[in-house]
């Protein structure tokens, strides 16, 4: 995480120096006539405040800022997005003697970077997220530490204010990572079916699938969680367009029910790793896009027969089905490959 630490006074700018000697990726924003004390590689504010903030703001993952907590509020007011998408910020008085998590605590990680640089510095660490002000997980951060993707952010307020007040929340986990994190706290129920779940006595509800909830199972105390573990094997002809291989993913996901953020990352042939149809699909779902050599296309035993076609083509017996296999960790083939226009898919579900 890039952070930035910024301070307008003499005592911030040498508890900035502090600060900046306990952060490997910081950089420290004093102003012009405290850059002495802030040290070697201190960076000038200029040519104010508000300008820093504007210019930082979609550039660094955190911000440290040493001034009254008033003055950061209004500040950032302008640019606040989302607490999904937004920096975390942390806040410090000039003496040293508090660090607050003002902005984005959890998925943000303002409160992890509050208790950091408490230990830097010395500081009492002050959070106030509810679910850490009475010592339990939360939602976001069970999503955030695993890697999944929030269907609803608003859901997860709900679901944080029903653990925060002991009642029931029905569980459907098939990767079992929610017992693990959870670690009994709460009074979580789990289920085999979305059915079962539903059916319960639970006031709030937790779905961690890949799959797509139909609409008449749908609850206002639903909070779906997507796992990253759907692998794309695509192989396509040259100058092949990202709307033909979008719409291809799009339409065999929604074939077999599966949530489009739940893909963790597309594959193909190392022949295909400047095609820029690919890259731009891969980049349309934010996901990496990764390629092999025939080599290792051709030490997967895959399903479907040999293609003599891709064999002329670039020396390997197949594209979609291999390169998904290999990039799962030898998973489970849900979707053999299918050839659809100009695209080969195929889909497997991540170990």
């Amino acid at each position: 995480m890039k952070i930035a630490i910024i301070t307008i006074t003499r005592n911030g700018a040498r508890l900035g120096a502090r600060l900046q000697s306990g952060f490997a990726d910081a950089e420290l924003y004093a102003l012009p006539k405290y850059l002495g004390t802030a040290g070697k590689g201190a960076i000038a504010i200029e040519p104010d405040l508000g300008a820093l903030f504007e210019r930082l703001w979609p550039e660094v993952g955190g911000f440290i800022c040493i001034m009254a907590t008033g003055i950061v509020v209004r500040k950032i007011a302008p640019y606040l997005r989302g607490k999904d998408v937004d920096p975390a910020v942390v806040v410090m008085d000039d003496a040293g003697k508090f660090s607050i998590s003002l902005l984005s605590g959890h998925l943000g990680g303002a409160n992890e970077l509050a208790e950091r640089c408490a230990f830097v510095t010395g500081a009492r660490a002050v959070i106030t997220t509810a679910t850490d002000a009475n010592g339990l997980p939360s939602f976001d951060m069970l999503a955030k530490e695993n890697g999944w993707a929030i269907e609803d952010l608003s859901r997860v307020k709900v679901l944080n204010s029903l653990l925060i007040d002991d009642e029931k929340i029905a569980v459907v986990d098939d990767t079992g990572l929610v017992r693990s994190f959870f670690h009994g706290q709460g009074r979580l129920q789990f289920h085999e079916s979305f059915v079962a779940g539903l059916r319960s006595e639970a006031k709030g509800f937790l779905f961690v699938t890949n799959s797509i909830i139909p609409p008449q199972l749908r609850s206002e105390s639903l909070l779906v969680l997507r796992p990253k573990n759907l692998v794309l094997g695509i192989g396509c002809n040259s100058g092949t367009s990202a709307d033909e291989i979008e719409g291809v993913v799009i339409s065999n996901l929604k074939r077999l029910f599966l949530s489009s953020a739940s893909i963790a990352l597309v594959a193909s042939a190392e022949a295909k790793s400047r095609e820029p149809g690919l890259i731009e699909a891969a980049e349309r779902f934010g996901v990496p896009f990764i390629c092999y050599p025939s080599e290792e296309l051709n030490s997967v035993e895959s399903p479907t027969p040999p293609s003599a076609y891709v064999m002329a083509a670039i020396g390997a017996t197949g594209v979609a089905e291999p390169a998904a296999l290999l990039a799962s960790g030898r998973g489970e083939l849900i979707l053999k490959k299918i050839k659809s226009g100009n695209v080969t898919l195929a889909i497997a579900v991540k170990e």
